[in-house]
């Protein structure tokens, strides 16, 4: 059996993105190993039959003594298993583990980056980012590794750097959905639309901007319309916002807080619109579950969320930061209801030829297999 190590930062990310790449990797004979932080889900994933190893990755820690220790736990792991495939996932992962994979003279690496996240998002340029744009040339190049990207500025971003020869980098778009348990859901008949974020709470997934805009329209939307906010505030990312600054922000009649939901399937189902005014984003996997479920969205015209919405067809694409904009989109969305049918089945469309998890989970094997015969 072939070794393959999934190395991510943390083990509900390999549940919530990247199981059923494992499961499909385990069907098809590897031999598979998760290597991430443990945060108490260890033993759920054990229990699919894959071995776990805890490396402490913090997701946006940038102690460089920390990162040296998680490179020496890599050298260590990487030379004494000596995997087939190692497959990294998140930016900060890619770059620790393709360094180490590189000091070993491991060639059959695939750097699966979702996203270019806080360090590329908007004008930061601190010592943080710095260092990592310096470190991207020494750690990817390589004529054999294998990169994922999620939409084409990433791949451009990457191609641009000439690390990898140009057929070793493949577009695929996002995380998938599996599209019979995100089944087509007609819209709810409700007196209120809601208008949906499903998103953590972080100032780069223009939570802010939309707070804005739904305060702006109060007066004229009160009574037709509610904005539900579904998820945590991540205290590890440098852009969260706390809890305590959230709760001064929102009023609970008409923008309601309601936290990290494990059933999504529902609250999607229970909405009519899903918001999403982010900055920048690898392509969110909230959007692609939107649109399988069947949900007009309106999102910023950024790389990875334009991936999702075709402005008009499905819903619409607005600047990024320009509350106004967002708040003209959601009016429109309240003032032209027989618009939203028309947008509802075109997402669920837009899903079927695009996000299905097959597609995602078919073409991630068939680079394994490329890897494996080198």
């Amino acid at each position: 059996m072939k070794k393959l190590f999934i190395v991510v930062n943390v083990d509900w990310f390999l549940l919530s993105h990247r199981l059923p790449i494992a499961l499909a990797a385990k069907e098809q004979g590897y031999d598979v190993t998760i290597v991430c932080a443990n945060t108490g889900h260890r033993e759920k994933i054990e229990s699919y039959g894959f071995r776990f190893i805890d490396i402490p990755f913090e997701r946006s820690g940038s102690n460089p003594i920390h990162e040296l220790k998680c490179v020496s736990l890599l050298y260590k792991l990487y030379r004494k298993h000596k995997p087939c495939i190692i497959h990294h996932v998140t930016l900060k992962v890619c770059l620790l583990g393709s360094l180490v994979a590189k000091m070993l003279g491991h060639k059959n690496v695939v750097n699966a980056i979702s996203g270019l996240g806080y360090n590329f998002t908007g004008d930061r340029n601190g010592l943080t980012q710095q260092i990592m744009r310096r470190m991207i040339p020494i750690a990817f190049k390589s004529k054999t590794f294998r990169f994922i990207l999620q939409n084409p500025e990433d791949v451009d971003f990457i191609s641009k750097m000439k690390l990898v020869p140009k057929e070793n980098i493949i577009l695929i778009k996002g995380s998938g959905v599996n599209l019979s348990k995100y089944s087509y859901t007609k819209l709810p008949q409700t007196d209120k639309m809601q208008f949906l974020f499903p998103a953590r709470m972080l100032y780069d997934k223009g939570l802010g901007e939309l707070i804005d805009a739904a305060n702006i329209l109060k007066s004229k939307i009160e009574d037709k319309a509610e904005f539900i906010l579904a998820g945590d505030c991540d205290l590890e990312n440098l852009a969260t916002i706390q809890p305590y600054e959230l709760q001064k922000k929102i009023d609970s009649d008409y923008i309601k807080w309601i936290g990290f939901q494990k059933d999504m399937i529902s609250v999607y189902q229970q909405s009519s619109v899903v918001v999403l005014p982010s900055y920048r984003e690898g392509l969110p996997k909230s959007l692609i579950e939107a649109c399988a479920i069947g949900r007009p969205i309106i999102t910023t015209d950024v790389p990875g969320c334009r991936e999702c919405v075709i402005d008009g067809y499905n819903g619409r694409l607005v600047e990024a930061k320009n509350v106004e904009a967002l708040a003209s989109a959601i009016l429109e969305f309240v003032e032209n209801k027989n618009l939203m049918e028309m947008y509802s089945q075109n997402s669920r469309l837009l899903a079927e030829k695009e996000f299905s998890i097959e597609n995602v989970v078919n073409k991630t094997i068939e680079i394994y297999r490329t890897l494996s015969r080198i």
